[in-house]
């Protein structure tokens, strides 16, 4: 959320920046300001009365003392009381509604993004590698799968529906080798492992910045006695592990990893291209969570891309890293990086993790602070990123390793969590 000064100090400014991301909420913007100057009058307007009745208090104190008659100043003082009350009973919903309105505002983006609405005009800023050249005729991880038996999405379908995949066989040894392999890694550069619950309360949603805007996304319980959510990332537990807590500034920075399914509702959208294992309601994910004092959030970005990519270039995949473009970053991220990979069914690159900066944006919703020695405490930075996303991740292998036999070579990264198998063999 942004702070209501920066607004209240310069409201074209962050209008005009504001823009760039969400053309819409131009309007809020005077919509807030409107508000805040409402709700700091009535403010204004209690602090004088305390403080006259404060003084009125001191008369009547001094009128008793010298037993003389108080009753007409105790009256006046009773009457502001009646006001203040009144007034604070005006302000509740004044402020709910600005805190409302304030958590509709997207993060604003750094200075050096570039400004577009269009993702075609993300930037490459890094490539490993080179497309993948094959000399036969190539095939989509569904029509390998045919012969491979990795996933059973008629299966999935018949439990759940479309969107929820079940993996089967080697498909399921595959994945759990991919997880272990990334928290290997993660680990290996300085993450600390953590196991989060997968349903959480409406507060730590909207901590992390996916309610209110996001609500429609969310899968949530219909039960009277647990109003929960699904998690649609593991960003939203580990940004909620420290909601309204102060961290002493020697703890800082603090780079967390966790395991977990993923559930979104979005996947119904997906075209006839996206079929499989490409857009799903479930998929797993490991995620990098870090909180950091605002002058270290950028070395942490690095680290974290950097952690990344080394996962990819030990599977030997080709990918190159693209800088979003104002309209096409996310709600709370005022900087963001996509690691994308080159799916040869799908014949485009697909996002299989996502980088972000989210400086104080999240922080201020979720009321972490961090406090230096002899000083206030102030909010920390927090930063997330995909590490990373297997489905696309195992088509990427899949489709990008295939023979012209069928079968698929697994890196040997992955061998050992394996047994020492190195290829996947088709059944028939």
């Amino acid at each position: 959320m942004l702070d209501i000064k920066l607004i209240r100090q310069n409201p074209e400014a962050i209008k005009a920046k504001v823009k760039t991301k969400e053309p819409s909420s131009e309007s809020v913007i005077d919509a807030i300001l409107v508000l805040d100057r409402q709700s700091r009058e009535i403010k204004t307007k209690v602090e004088q009365l305390k403080s006259e009745r404060n003084v009125l208090s001191d008369q009547i104190g001094a009128l008793k003392r010298r037993g003389e008659d108080a009753s007409a100043l105790l009256e006046k003082v009773s009457s502001f009381g009646d006001e203040i009350h009144s007034l604070d009973h005006a302000l509740a919903p004044l402020e709910e509604e600005l805190i409302q309105l304030l958590s509709t505002i997207p993060n604003l983006p750094m200075d050096d993004i570039p400004v577009s609405d269009s993702p075609k005009d993300n930037v490459m800023i890094k490539e490993f590698k080179q497309r993948p050249v094959f000399d036969f005729p190539f095939k989509n991880h569904v029509e390998l799968n045919e012969r491979l038996e990795l996933f059973d999405f008629k299966r999935g379908a018949k439990i759940s529906g479309t969107g929820w995949p079940v993996y089967r066989g080697m498909g399921a040894r595959l994945e759990w080798a991919l997880l272990n392999y990334m928290i290997e890694i993660h680990i290996k550069n300085g993450f600390e492992q953590w196991i989060p619950p997968i349903l959480v309360r409406k507060e730590i949603l909207f901590g992390s910045g996916q309610l209110p805007k996001f609500e429609n996304q969310q899968f949530k319980i219909n039960d009277p006695d647990y109003h929960l959510y699904l998690i649609p990332t593991a960003e939203v537990p580990l940004n909620g592990l420290h909601y309204d807590e102060i961290l002493e500034t020697d703890h800082l920075p603090l780079k967390y990893i966790a395991y977990t399914p993923c559930f979104r509702r979005e996947a119904g959208a997906a075209g006839s291209q996206e079929r499989g294992l490409i857009r799903m309601h479930q998929f797993n994910k490991v995620e990098m969570f870090c909180f950091s004092k605002p002058e270290e959030s950028m070395k942490l970005f690095d680290q974290m891309m950097a952690s990344a990519e080394e996962i990819l270039q030990g599977l030997d995949l080709h990918y190159r890293n693209m800088l979003l473009v104002t309209g096409d970053m996310s709600f709370a991220s005022a900087r963001t990086v996509d690691i994308e990979v080159w799916l040869p069914g799908q014949d485009r690159y697909y996002e299989v993790s996502s980088v972000s900066n989210c400086t104080d944006y999240q922080s201020r919703r979720s009321q972490i602070r961090f406090r230096k020695k002899g000083e206030k405490p102030e909010l920390v930075h927090t930063l997330n990123g995909s590490g990373l996303a297997t489905s696309r991740l195992m088509v990427a292998l899949l489709e990008n390793n295939q023979q012209p036999d069928g079968s698929v070579l697994i890196p040997p990264v992955l061998q050992k969590y394996l047994g020492g198998i190195n290829r996947l063999t088709p059944t028939a």
